[in-house]
């Protein structure tokens, strides 16, 4: 294969270029400015590229799953795609956990998977797989180039796919010839339409449906969690009575003090059923309507009670900010409303750690402008209302129940944010799924502390045991679900990952622990054994 050299503009743009060399400069071209990735034989000329092509920061993953947890992350602080490097099929169902939590999460992601040479395929090496079939199952967009000529229009397309509002995975398959062939320049940005306006009478039917006299449920999802509809919600609760909601697990929401109340959706479904039950009227803005987790036993899988009728503000690919201003208007809300008052809860007294003080102390101690990012399930849901008038800050959840996703997740965030503090809360269980995400953040020297609740066991999974009554209390089955025997030394893995670390098993040595965390830069993890 004869060897070239490109000819590179300050601008990124490239002649003599090869596909590969073409993919990456259209890429940061559109924008896209950081590739986290697991590369193998078939990418190399992708990341010989990176030497080659100004712009991009490449971010190396030990594990597919966290380049694409890591991807979801970026893409939720900054709004915009990161792309993803990945090894063929094999490498793609590898990352498919996180890409689910991602689709959900409504993240624009762009997936590179290399492939092999198409005059390869037909061999059927121990590698060759229906790269497609995965793609297409994960996927709101799939493309394989043609030729390496098609490489640079069909990235400039995956991108645009990505930033389809609310956010899109879009997936371009690259066989190793189209990376290596000659290519004739970089694609431009194309253009994006951002969300669509909401329906013309949307505004004007929900104000009326405020203004009934019945009793008011706003769930709201997506962008105006943390954008400017945020307050216009919270005045329009204000001014009509309303209670403002948000999923469970929702992908981003700004939180603490200066924020409107927002209740969030509790976990079971019969819970939300019966807090749901008071409300007449459910209002949607970006969201759809809840529905419990799993199917139970004689329990409801619909959490919308019957007598309570659905309304529309804003689907998920519409304008909900904007929506949410001009219901403000229409209902003459004042712009001054009440706000969460910045009133963190008292540090609890010395005794053994439990989950609660432990979320009592990040509470109290939590830094301005955070970013919170929460898999804690068992030890944290139940006291995330410590958290409402805690300092300001971003809380990013779990959002596709594919667990493993949040020390990924924090990894892409710290690297989206370099200048905020991300404080992760990560169970022991859940932790094992994408442990390499500390030693990325180790060697990026990535500002996260992660928070490992150690009770040894898969708890929310004892729990659904009993719910779906399955129940059975043999020696078995609680081994399936408990961490004992042995019992995991998070101290001793994170300090093999190149993280420090402490163990904490009591509430003054946890707030010990986290005080000196968060006045250090770079990764540190705190072992909360409860």
């Amino acid at each position: 294969m004869p060897q070239h050299t490109p000819e590179i503009s300050k601008t990124g743009q490239c002649t003599d270029c090869n596909g590969a060399d073409s993919l990456l400069a259209t890429l940061v071209t559109s924008g896209v400015e950081v590739c986290f990735a697991n590369p193998g034989t078939s990418e190399m000329h992708f990341v010989s590229a990176l030497d080659r092509i100004p712009g991009m920061r490449g971010v190396l993953c030990l594990f597919e799953g966290v380049a694409t947890g890591a991807a979801d992350g970026y893409a939720r602080m900054t709004g915009k795609p990161a792309c993803t490097l990945l090894h063929l099929g094999p490498g793609f169902a590898n990352g498919m956990a996180n890409l689910h939590n991602a689709r959900k999460g409504q993240s624009p992601v762009v997936n590179i998977v290399g492939d092999h040479a198409t005059y390869h395929v037909r061999y059927d090496a121990p590698l060759t797989s229906n790269v497609e079939g995965f793609a297409e199952a994960i996927s709101h967009w799939v493309r394989r180039p043609r030729s390496s000529r098609n490489v640079a229009l069909d990235s400039a397309e995956a991108v645009r796919a990505a930033r389809v509002a609310p956010g899109q995975v879009a997936t371009l398959i690259l066989p190793a010839d189209t990376a290596w062939l000659p290519a004739e320049r970089p694609a431009p940005a194309l253009p994006t339409p951002g969300p669509a306006p909401v329906f013309p009478d949307a505004v004007e039917a929900a104000a009326k449906a405020l203004t009934n006299g019945k009793k008011t449920a706003i769930l709201m999802r997506g962008s105006v969690l943390y954008g400017e509809g945020l307050n216009a919600a919270g005045c329009v609760a204000a001014k009509t009575g309303a209670t403002l909601f948000c999923d469970t697990f929702t992908p981003r929401m700004r939180s603490g003090a200066g924020t409107p109340v927002v209740e969030r959706l509790p976990y079971r479904g019969r819970d939300v059923l019966a807090r749901l039950d008071e409300f007449e009227q459910l209002l949607l803005v970006g969201a759809e309507p809840p529905v419990s987790f799993f199917a139970y036993p004689e329990q409801e899988s619909w959490l919308t009670p019957p007598h309570c009728a659905i309304m529309t503000l804003a689907h998920p690919s519409e304008d909900g900010n904007t929506a949410l201003v001009d219901l403000a208007s229409a209902v003459d809300a004042s712009p001054d409303c009440a706000m969460y008052p910045l009133d963190p809860p008292a540090l609890p007294g010395d005794g053994p750690l439990t989950a609660e003080n432990a979320l009592r102390i990040v509470a109290a101690l939590l830094p301005e402008n955070a970013i919170v990012t929460d898999e804690g399930i068992t030890s944290t849901l139940p006291y995330a209302n410590l958290l409402a008038t805690a300092a300001p800050h971003d809380y990013l959840a779990l959002t596709g129940g594919a667990i493993g996703g949040i020390l990924p997740l924090s990894t892409g965030a710290a690297v989206a944010a370099p200048d905020r503090k991300v404080i992760c809360l990560e169970g022991d269980g859940s932790a094992m799924y994408t442990v390499q995400a500390l030693w990325t953040q180790a060697r990026e020297n990535l500002d996260v502390v992660t928070v490992l609740y150690a009770n040894r066991s898969y708890a929310v999974l004892n729990q659904e045991l009993k719910m779906v009554r399955a129940a059975a209390g043999g020696d078995k089955a609680v081994s399936l679900l408990d961490l004992h025997n042995p019992s995991l030394d998070w101290v001793r893995i994170a300090e093999g990952m190149g993280v420090q670390a402490v163990r904490a098993e009591t509430t003054q040595a946890f707030a010990d622990a986290l005080r000196a965390a968060l006045s250090a830069k770079g990764p540190r993890l705190i072992e909360a054994v409860i």
